[in-house]
């Protein structure tokens, strides 16, 4: 049902032009003022230090225990026990470092060397099409491209779904 209003369009118009120059002049006060920044915007609240629920914190962010753990199941934690401190970010996320016992080995604490990736995965085939833009970019011609398809028995172009260069060099293809 379409109905006709009392109001001109003038007026709508000149609402959504108040509240878009609003958007900007808080932006650009958040941009040239970190104390009203802070105000407009909040800052990080620790919510757990060296593994003690802050109850206070919590309260004055307005934050249940449920949400808080809901929040940590988010990140894979499900047991306070395994966090040292935890921050609630301005924007609602929540940050954490695990204990030292319980946080993941990397390969650097194993003394492990790590080979440079010479690309960054990147499409370079979809639905049967190159992806031209990402060729030039990665410094790659066609002629490699099908050099390529031609190594893995591929002739036809247009029987590959998505094509990815991979981190290594080599290719992944996927055939329709």
């Amino acid at each position: 049902m379409i109905r006709e209003t009392e109001e001109p369009f003038w007026d709508d118009f000149i609402g959504l032009i108040f509240w878009c120059v609003l958007t900007l002049l808080v932006e650009y006060i958040g941009l040239k003022f970190s104390k009203l920044r802070q105000i407009i915007d909040g800052q990080p609240t620790i919510v757990i230090k060296r593994g003690v629920i802050l109850k206070a914190s919590l309260t004055s962010n307005r934050v249940n225990l449920d949400d808080l753990l809901m929040l940590l199941r988010k990140q894979n934690i499900f047991s306070i026990k395994e966090v040292e401190y935890a921050i609630l970010e301005p924007n609602g996320n929540l940050s954490v470092m695990k204990k030292p016992q319980d946080q993941q080995i990397t390969k650097s604490d194993m003394n492990i060397t790590i080979p440079t990736p010479k690309y960054l995965p990147s499409e370079i085939i979809s639905d049967g099409k190159i992806v031209k833009h990402n060729l030039k970019e990665l410094n790659l011609s066609e002629d490699w491209l099908y050099s390529q398809l031609k190594i893995q028995n591929i002739s036809n172009l247009a029987d590959i779904l998505y094509g990815e260069l991979q981190s290594d060099g080599t290719l992944f293809l996927q055939k329709k």
